[in-house]
């Protein structure tokens, strides 16, 4: 369990104005709970589904939930970094700096915060759907393509 005591700042209203999915808050809770000073995990996704009790699927899922907010970023696999403004910190004056560096694309403390999250939210949702078209297209051309070929062969006697 992480031992650090300061944190920027206390999103929890924030948070719960995300209205993200329970596993999501689930993830983000024992990321936080495992993290070294200034945010990051060394963790896989195996191993936090083990902890969460979730499957893989479920815990990709809140993953993803976690970087469209922001709040966590995929550093690398089974590297994790959140959110300086969550993150905790061995001292407050290690917190601030943290925040001060921290680019403004990502802070907390936008007042189109909650709003861009449900953007981008629904940019990935558009994009999933244009994904599944294409593969139905292409499906549906192999189905078309396979059938002209059934019917283009006939028997030699």
């Amino acid at each position: 369990m992480s031992t650090l005591k300061w944190s920027a700042t206390n999103a929890d209203g924030l948070l719960a104005d995300l209205d993200l999915p329970p596993a999501a808050y689930r993830a983000l809770l024992k990321l936080r709970a495992r993290s070294e000073a200034g945010g990051r995990i060394s963790m896989d996704q195996a191993t936090l589904g083990e902890l969460l009790g979730l499957s893989r699927p479920s815990v990709n899922a809140a993953l993803r939930e976690l970087e469209l907010a922001k709040l966590v970023k995929k550093v690398r696999n089974g590297v994790y970094q959140i959110n300086p403004m969550l993150a905790g910190y061995n001292s407050p004056e290690d917190a601030l700096d943290a925040v001060k560096a921290m680019p403004k694309a990502d802070r907390l403390d936008s007042k189109t915060y909650v709003a861009d999250y449900h953007r981008a939210v629904a940019a990935y949702q558009d994009q999933l759907a244009e994904q599944r078209k294409k593969r139905a297209a292409a499906a549906a051309a192999k189905t078309a393509a396979a059938a002209k070929r059934r019917g283009s062969l006939h028997a030699v006697g």
